[in-house]
C-alpha cells in the first residue's frame, strides 16, 4: 500500500464498528504500534510514556514508537538521531526479536482459532478470511471484537481491525481505524470509502509516483479513478496504471493464502563508526547469529543455507552463502559458516554494515537433526534453547550478546576460540 498511515481516523459514520458487515469476510488485523507495545508489557513501569524501538547508535534507524512518541513526530524507519532531536525525553530501546517472535505466534494462534485461512504479513499483522467461521462465531464484525477482545485479554496487547470485501479495503480499513480501533467498510459503499481518500492510499503509490499524479491533478482516488488510461500511463507507466485503475474502483481478487511463509529469516548491524577491526566484525557476527538462531527457533524453522552481508565504507556490498549438509537453527553453526565465509572474503578495509541469513527454510520438527560423528547428544543447541527460556523470562539484556559462544564449548572440556 501507499503511505496510507497518514490516513485520517474516523468521520464518516456511514463507516464504523457497526457498519453493514453483509459480504465482508475479510478482515485485516494490524497490532497497534507491536514492538513497542510488547516491550511494555514486559516493563510495565513504561506505560504512558513514550517509547522507541530500534538501532540505538547515530546510525539507527527507528522500528517501531509507541503513540505517546508518534504525538511528536517520531515514525517508523525514521533516523534514530532524529527522533531523538523530536522526542529527547522518550525511552530508547533496541528490538529484542525473540520477544516478539513470542508474542507474535500466541497472536497468530488466536487468529487461527478462529480460521485456519490466516495469511500472516509480518509479525504483527495478517489477513483472515472468516467467511466459513460465521456458523460458530457471528458475522464478520463480531468476529472481529472476538479477535480484538482475546488479544487485550490474553496477550495484554491491543490491535486495530478493518473488516471489507477485499484485502486491499480491509488493510485501508485497519489503518483509518488505529489505535486500537474497528471499522468496517460495506461492501455496497467501497466507491464511497475509496474515492476521497488520497492517492498515497493506493498500494504501489510511494513518493515519487504520488508526486506524478499530483503533478497531472490527481488528488484523490476518485480523480484517479476517472482519469483516461493514457494519462495514467504517461505519469507511472502502463503496468502500474492498470494496477492503480483496478484498485481505484474497488477491485482486488486476491484470496487470502494460507501457504505464505517466510523464505529466509535473517539480521544486520550498521555500526555507528566504520569498523576494521577484526575482533569487533568477529563478536559482532557472533550476536547476530545468535539472534537469527532464536527466531528461527522461535519460528520452529531451520535453515540449510548461511549467508554473510558486508557494506563496505563505500557502500559496495558483497554477499557470500553457504548450503549445510544438515539444515540447522543453531547460532554456533552458523557463527563458524559466517566466519569461514568472511575470512575467506578478506575484505582489508573499513566496514560499513555486516548481515547474517539463514535461507531454505524448512519446519523443525520435519527435519531430523544429524549429529556429527562422536558428539554427545547434548551441546550447543542445548546451551542455546536454555538461553531462549532465561531470555522469555528475565529479557535478553540478562544474557548478553553472544553470552553463549563466549564460554566454555558444552560439547568439550578445552575453551572454544575466543571471539
Amino acid at each position: 500500500m501507499g503511505r496510507s498511515q497518514s490516513l485520517p481516523r474516523g468521520g464518516d459514520p456511514r463507516f464504523g464498528p457497526d457498519s453493514d458487515d453483509a459480504g465482508c469476510s475479510i478482515l485485516h488485523v494490524d497490532m497497534d504500534a507491536f514492538f513497542a507495545s510488547v516491550e511494555v508489557r514486559h516493563r510495565p513501569e513504561l506505560r504512558g510514556k513514550a517509547v522507541v524501538v530500534g538501532g540505538v547508535g547515530p546510525r539507527g534507524v527507528v522500528s517501531s514508537a509507541s503513540y505517546e512518541a508518534r504525538r511528536y513526530g517520531v515514525r517508523s524507519a525514521m533516523p534514530t538521531m532524529r527522533a531523538r532531536a523530536l522526542c529527547p525525553h522518550a525511552v530508547f530501546l533496541p528490538p529484542d526479536f525473540s520477544r516478539y517472535s513470542a508474542a507474535s505466534r500466541a497472536v497468530m494462534q488466536i487468529f487461527r482459532d478462529v480460521t485456519p485461512l490466516v495469511e500472516p504479513l509480518s509479525l504483527d499483522e495478517a489477513f483472515l478470511d472468516v467467511a466459513g467461521a460465521r456458523r460458530l462465531f457471528g458475522p464478520p464484525a463480531a468476529i472481529a471484537r472476538r479477535i480484538r477482545e482475546r488479544v487485550a485479554a490474553e496477550q495484554e496487547l491491543t490491535c486495530s481491525v478493518g473488516v471489507a470485501s477485499s484485502k486491499f479495503v480491509a488493510k485501508l480499513g485497519s489503518t483509518r481505524a488505529k489505535p486500537d480501533g474497528l471499522l468496517v467498510v460495506p461492501a455496497a459503499q467501497v466507491l464511497d470509502f475509496l474515492h476521497p481518500l488520497p492517492v498515497a492510499a493506493l498500494w504501489g503509490v510511494g513518493e515519487r509516483a504520488e508526486q506524478s499524479l499530483l503533478r497531472l491533478g490527481l488528488r484523490t482516488v476518485g480523480d484517479l479513478a476517472q482519469a483516461p488510461p493514457g494519462m495514467l500511463r504517461t505519469a507511472v507507466g502502463a503496468a502500474a496504471a492498470a494496477h492503480l485503475h483496478e484498485l481505484a474502483w474497488g477491485r482486488d481478487p486476491r484470496r487470502v493464502s494460507p501457504e505464505h511463509a517466510e523464505k529466509s529469516i535473517g539480521a544486520e548491524v550498521t555500526f555507528d563508526v566504520d569498523v576494521r577491526d577484526p575482533t569487533e566484525i568477529r563478536r559482532t557476527l557472533l550476536g547476530l547469529a545468535e539472534k537469527v538462531g532464536g527466531r528461527l527457533r522461535a519460528a520452529g524453522q531451520v535453515g540449510r543455507t548461511v549467508s554473510l552481508k558486508v557494506r563496505m565504507a563505500d557502500f559496495r556490498t558483497v554477499s557470500r552463502s553457504r548450503t549445510l549438509d544438515v539444515p540447522t537453527d543453531v547460532a554456533r553453526e552458523m557463527f563458524d559458516t559466517v566466519w569461514s565465509l568472511y575470512t575467506a572474503l578478506a575484505p582489508g578495509e573499513r566496514i560499513r554494515l555486516v548481515g547474517v541469513r539463514a535461507e531454505g527454510l524448512t519446519s523443525a520438527d520435519e527435519t531430523p537433526r544429524q549429529l556429527a560423528l562422536g558428539a554427545p547428544e547434548r551441546g550447543w543447541r542445548e546451551a542455546e534453547v536454555a538461553a531462549d527460556a532465561a531470555a522469555a523470562r528475565f529479557g535478553r539484556s540478562v544474557i548478553g550478546p553472544a553470552s553463549l559462544l563466549g564460554g566454555r564449548d558444552p560439547r568439550r572440556n578445552e575453551n572454544p576460540t575466543r571471539p
